[in-house]
């Protein structure tokens, strides 16, 4: 066998095998700082691969052996089909996307939450909507917030059904998409729309006859309208963006609480931080600042009643305290969250996070608290409605005791003079 048939082929089966061997070798990428919980991926290329065509060795002749085309070839890129990213977590991740605490836990709370926000809120639509006349600002406030809370609560079957299926989402990319987004969307919207009612318990209390005019039902209609369309608006990203990543290593399909690396790059590293601080941070803010200065008008005002004044104190610390525990720390914990993935990987601040929603959820069911104590015609509503009920009972012959029946009516009657500026 002659030198250049010996060399043609030992070229060729290096030039054969090589980009093959390649090809199919794992590959780790750098490691993607995910929006929420870190993944590494490798690249599979499912397409055999190119080939080189040998004519080209025959320019072997030319080079007289000197071994730079064989260099040159060795070194040209091969083409290989498109790639699959096939992601991997932590194993601490692992344990808690099929732990007890993400597959149990969690979505047992949302289902208590799912129990008890659905009906209140829903009667507390049609309260509102039908038999609530004439229509206050406050009203028009309480009956987007309970539209809200609605329609979070008509959400939580699609995360109750993904978390206790091992965290794995199985009703296609778009419905993970949609269903994100509407609750961030709703539960912001909710925040926006709790901050509009203290900005105008404050004008009603400390500013009563200079706001008549800002509080109006159809400014606040105009208010209300804004705070959905700039919740929409904020969720955008979400909607038009996948959210679904198949995890190998569990064989799940995660929604929502896996990010990859050039996702995260793009906008969610900044987007998320900026979310929570338009659409909570900033809230925060104003709610905290207008109860506060409630709270002082109330205290200073001269008061015949003393027992009206702590009821106007004690509700207004309770919305005040509902707000801050309820939401407080969900968004600390996801600022916390991106302080780390700035610095270091980390899963457990995320794992809180997780957890941290279930606390926000709960304010699905404490918001009408807020309804019938935020306004004296809803009171009204409710004490009709002991009242129908008392005389039902009485016809019936049960004779249900009084001291149980209607206790909202002496709310009702029971108010006056700035604490009805404060329940409007």
């Amino acid at each position: 066998m002659d030198r250049e048939t010996m060399l043609h082929m030992l070229l060729s089966s290096f030039v054969l095998f090589s980009p093959l061997n390649s090809a199919f070798a794992p590959r780790n990428d750098s490691e993607s700082l995910a929006r929420t919980f870190s993944a590494d991926f490798v690249r599979v290329s499912d397409e055999p691969v190119d080939y080189i065509d040998l004519s080209a060795l025959d320019m072997l002749r030319d080079d007289g052996g000197s071994g730079s085309l064989w260099q040159d070839t060795a070194k040209r890129p091969v083409h290989q089909g498109p790639h699959h990213k096939h992601h991997s977590v932590s194993e601490e991740t692992k344990a808690f996307l099929q732990g007890r605490l993400a597959t149990v836990f969690v979505p047992t709370v949302y289902i208590l939450v799912f129990i008890i926000s659905v009906p209140l809120n829903l009667v507390a639509t049609v309260t509102f909507a039908r038999h609530i006349r004439p229509k206050k600002s406050s009203v028009v406030y309480m009956l987007n917030l309970a539209c809200a809370d609605l329609l979070l609560g008509l959400l939580l079957p699609f995360k109750i059904a993904y978390h206790y299926n091992g965290n794995n989402w199985i009703y296609g990319s778009f419905l993970c998409q949609a269903v994100t987004a509407a609750f961030h969307c709703n539960m912001y919207c909710s925040v926006l729309l709790i901050m509009c009612i203290s900005i105008d318990r404050f004008l009603a209390v400390v500013h009563p006859v200079n706001s008549l005019m800002w509080r109006s039902p159809l400014t606040a209609s105009a208010v209300c309208a804004a705070m959905w369309l700039l919740s929409v608006g904020g969720v955008i990203p979400l909607l038009t963006s996948g959210q679904t990543i198949y995890l190998s290593d569990l064989h799940i399909t995660s929604c929502h609480d896996v990010q990859d690396v050039g996702k995260l790059h793009s906008y969610y590293l900044y987007f998320f931080p900026i979310y929570s601080s338009v659409f909570f941070f900033i809230p925060l803010v104003f709610t905290a600042v207008c109860y506060l200065r409630v709270i002082q008008a109330v205290a200073a005002a001269d008061w015949e009643n003393q027992s009206r004044r702590t009821r106007a104190l004690v509700m207004t610390v309770m919305v005040l305290l509902m707000f801050v525990v309820c939401f407080t720390p969900t968004n600390i914990i996801l600022m916390v969250h991106y302080i780390q993935l700035g610095h270091r990987s980390t899963d457990g601040s995320y794992q809180a996070y997780l957890l941290s929603m279930c606390v926000s959820s709960l304010s699905c069911c404490l918001d009408p608290l807020l309804y019938y104590f935020g306004s004296s015609q809803c009171q009204k509503q409710m004490a009709a409605l002991c009242r129908r009920s008392r005389d039902f009972w009485a016809k019936r012959g049960s004779g249900a005791p009084s001291s149980t029946t209607c206790k909202m009516e002496a709310v009702e009657t029971g108010t006056g003079g700035q604490f009805n500026r404060l329940v409007d």
